[in-house]
């Protein structure tokens, strides 16, 4: 196994979305405890992880709190921080409405949480652009 690389990067998942049948995606293999999904290439995780972004938007939750309390619940994570941090990345508040159909928002939510989820150096702008800008695989 590779130890040093974090998970969401073994399993092409940058958001840690756990497995609940995603299209293309498995549970992933070779963990005690199987429970996020495994995608074919980067570029489905990314695109998955806009999705779910999307979703949640669609649901209401269109502040950096009200999503990231329910993607990064505090049973599991330093919520507080992740909060923090995506909030610093774009520049709002964690109460500001944010326009998830707007691209620019979307890059910058995909690459604060790629970031919170994995540590800094895995994921990048431009592989999060040429993900969006890609046609379904």
């Amino acid at each position: 196994m590779n130890a040093g690389i974090p998970r969401g990067i073994r399993n092409n998942n940058p958001g840690n979305l756990d497995f609940v049948g995603q299209a293309g995606a498995h549970l992933e293999t070779g963990v005690p405890d199987p429970r996020f999904a495994a995608f074919p290439t980067m570029g489905d995780g990314i695109r998955a992880l806009r999705d779910q972004l999307a979703r949640y938007g669609a649901r209401g939750l269109d502040t950096v709190a009200a999503i990231i309390g329910v993607y990064a619940p505090v049973r599991e994570n330093a919520t507080a921080t992740y909060i923090a941090a995506l909030c610093a990345q774009l520049h709002v508040a964690a109460d500001t409405a944010l326009d998830l159909n707007d691209p620019a928002t979307m890059r910058q939510m995909i690459c604060g949480i790629t970031r919170m989820e994995n540590g800094p150096g895995h994921v990048g702008m431009a592989q999060i652009d040429r993900a969006l800008d890609a046609p379904p695989t």
